[in-house]
């Protein structure tokens, strides 16, 4: 019969989880993220820079911007002040879009208890430095232990209580790992957790990472050729040799393959690629379509991370030495001014390769002729 204990004998119940948690982004994810927290019973504190929107969300009990229609517990307090929502919390999330994540952090080390988690639920590599959202926030929050929150989540499905899944990483330490109850990746994942809401516990903040960053850029390709008119066979094509991108990548820089096949990995790909819910499938669709990008989202200045992450996941790959034929494209049609059949097309004659990797072979493409190449590439 089973029991509720872990592979190593650990009794789940001795588990803690945070009484008070400060959610730092009062978008539709951090919004999201302070609901799941308060119906799990823990005291949140959701904190943005906009004060009037704050006292809005305080008296309505509904943020009407980024959530509407979803009902926030009275255990879920907004507000503008950092200071009021971090003081007394026994971890944090940082919710805000990946180029915002080191000022943001910055700010936290001043206010922050000392000690406390942080987590990280931005998707991204900063562009200057080529690192990782959890590395940014380490340089500047040295003292506070630092992990990442990702998983195959639309914010307005889990904030409705629709079965969600996703994963929390923290580093192990060797104590934690004699008392994996008392790290601060099980206290979050149990601070969480709820009927419906199911998180899973890693110490691989590489493969997590890396995971939620390419995801969003082969969704913008996904989007880009479903808005061209192709179908499910190229999506399906671009989805699976994704997957080897982001598997290859996280590899290189010391995650785990195995990390990429889960929820952080195929789980957020498969759903940030089948759906125009999501931002990055949403404005390759326009793309496809003709859309100029200044039209996108009719005019609307809308964050895409995948296009943001373009050009830094492709630099990270080639810094070190991997290939990324997949990102590479994207980034040739958003930042390089390529057109977009062409850069599919020369994607689609690349040489033919073996899949098993060990196979090592390299074949010319025999429709790479001078004359195919001049064709428009349409369905």
């Amino acid at each position: 019969m089973p029991d509720d204990t872990t592979a190593q004998g650990t009794p789940l119940s001795a588990a803690t989880p945070f009484s008070r948690v400060a959610v730092l982004g009062a978008g539709s994810w951090g919004t999201a993220l302070a609901v799941t927290l308060a119906q799990a019973g823990r005291e949140v504190r959701l904190w943005g820079r906009d004060a009037a929107q704050m006292a809005d969300i305080a008296a309505r009990g509904e943020n009407t911007r980024h959530l509407a229609g979803v009902e926030l517990p009275v255990n879920l307090h907004a507000m503008s002040d950092m200071a009021a929502a971090l003081d007394g919390a026994c971890a944090a999330l940082i919710v805000v879009p990946s180029v915002g994540v080191r000022a943001l952090a910055r700010q936290i080390a001043a206010l922050a208890p000392a000690g406390i988690p942080i987590a990280v639920c931005a998707k991204g590599i900063e562009a200057t430095t080529g690192l990782l959202m959890t590395q940014v926030a380490e340089e500047e929050l040295g003292r506070c232990p630092v992990g990442v929150i990702s998983g195959p989540t639309f914010a307005r499905e889990a904030a409705l209580g629709h079965p969600t899944a996703a994963t929390v990483a923290f580093p192990f330490s060797f104590a934690d790992r004699l008392a994996p109850a008392d790290s601060p990746a099980v206290r979050m994942a149990v601070s969480l957790s709820t009927q419906t809401f199911r998180a899973y516990v890693s110490d691989d903040l590489v493969g997590v990472e890396i995971g939620g960053a390419v995801k969003n850029v082969i969704a913008i390709a996904c989007g880009m050729m479903t808005g061209t008119g192709y179908g499910e066979n190229t999506r399906a094509a671009l989805i699976t040799r994704g997957l080897d991108e982001m598997k290859s990548l996280a590899e290189a820089l010391g995650g785990r393959r195995e990390t990429v096949t889960g929820l952080s990995g195929t789980g957020d790909l498969v759903l940030t690629c089948s759906s125009p819910t999501s931002r990055n499938m949403a404005l390759g669709q326009q793309l496809g379509q003709g859309v100029p990008r200044a039209l996108c989202f009719q005019g609307r200045p809308v964050v895409v991370e995948g296009e943001v992450n373009a050009a830094s996941v492709t630099d990270l790959g080639r810094r070190m030495g991997v290939s990324m034929p997949i990102c590479d494209t994207v980034r040739a049609v958003l930042h390089d001014g390529v057109d977009l059949r062409a850069a599919f097309a020369a994607l689609w004659f690349r040489p033919i390769e073996a899949e098993p990797r060990a196979m090592d072979l390299s074949l010319d493409h025999p429709a790479k002729t001078p004359s195919l190449q001049q064709q428009e590439w349409t369905p």
